[in-house]
């Protein structure tokens, strides 16, 4: 063999490995799924639980009880944990659940001004359907199963609505269509390295941990504001850090080339934000929750008592 055929034999080894080695990370990464990743959204899940009133936590397993009359035997609906992921998993059978996928999200193009009235025609957005399935929840005069769907829909959505890529993006789907490299591992998409690999670094390394009992004052700062307050939140992040950290340039100054690569620096930056948004869901999450389960309706949001 010549010098010229071992430098390629050597080359094509090399290559080799590597390319291993970065299917191996990959492997270690979760499936892809929607917002935060299954262990992101059962994160959120675990916040609220720790920090509801009991009654709450008594009305949410007597509705638990009814699971089986929504009929979807393939999608546990167990523990609030389930409801957190729920949603995820029944839009997987399109003809019953696929009107339900845009209920998930409502993106306002970051370089343009927020508004909190586009993109939801219908109430077929993710804002729309948190204040919907609340009100579904607190409703007791509905079914218990129908209650417990809308539980489901609205932990879900809050989740949801926490992640920067489900609110604010630049034509690209939410960060599905840039091709991201995360640190050495190659190919993913950058809508789904908020979902998956930063949120889980983000929930493990958080010290003290995300999932705790806070503190009155805590709560009073977290859980704020309503759905709107919160897509304005993550379209900001978008806008501001989000898009800037993946690219190093102005997002808005032109096009975007459609891959990019998260540098460890970037990973790192990035982590307390996704913790601060995991964080203020879970809180949320408790104060819906907990408003849901109070006695008697739920006031009329403001708009409607004009």
């Amino acid at each position: 063999m010549g010098h010229r055929a071992i430098r390629e034999h050597r080359a094509g080894l090399i290559a080799g490995w590597l390319g291993a080695v970065a299917l191996a990370l990959t492997a270690l990464l979760p499936a892809p799924a929607a917002a935060w990743g299954g262990y992101g959204h059962r994160t959120t899940a675990q916040i609220a639980l720790a920090n509801i009133k009991p009654e709450t936590r008594a009305g949410i397993e007597r509705l638990l009880r009814y699971e089986a009359r929504l009929g979807t035997p393939d999608c546990d609906l167990k523990t609030l944990e389930d409801a957190s992921v729920w949603p995820d998993c029944v839009r997987r059978d399109y003809w019953r659940w696929g009107y339900t996928a845009a209920w998930h999200y409502r993106t306002t193009p970051i370089c343009e001004a927020y508004n909190p009235r586009a993109n939801c025609s219908g109430g077929n957005c993710v804002t729309a359907q948190i204040e919907r399935s609340q009100r579904l929840l607190a409703d007791e005069s509905l079914p218990p199963h129908i209650r417990l769907e809308a539980l489901a829909f609205m932990v879900h959505f809050v989740g949801d609505i926490h992640q920067p890529l489900h609110s604010g993006d630049k034509d690209d789907r939410g960060g599905n269509d840039r091709e991201t490299d995360y640190g050495i591992v190659p190919d993913l998409n950058l809508h789904w390295i908020w979902d998956g690999p930063l949120a889980e670094r983000a929930i493990t390394s958080a010290r003290p941990s995300l999932v705790r009992r806070y503190s009155a004052s805590e709560k009073a700062a977290i859980a704020t504001g309503d759905a709107t307050d919160w897509g304005r939140e993550s379209w900001q992040i978008g806008r501001d850090f989000l898009y800037p950290t993946a690219f190093d340039t102005d997002p808005c100054a032109g096009d975007l080339p459609g891959e990019t690569a998260l540098s460890q620096d970037d990973i790192a930056t990035a982590i307390p934000v996704s913790q601060e948004r995991i964080q203020q869901a879970g809180l949320r999450m408790a104060r819906l929750l907990d408003e849901a389960f109070a006695p008697g309706p739920l006031p009329l949001p403001e708009r409607d008592r004009r």
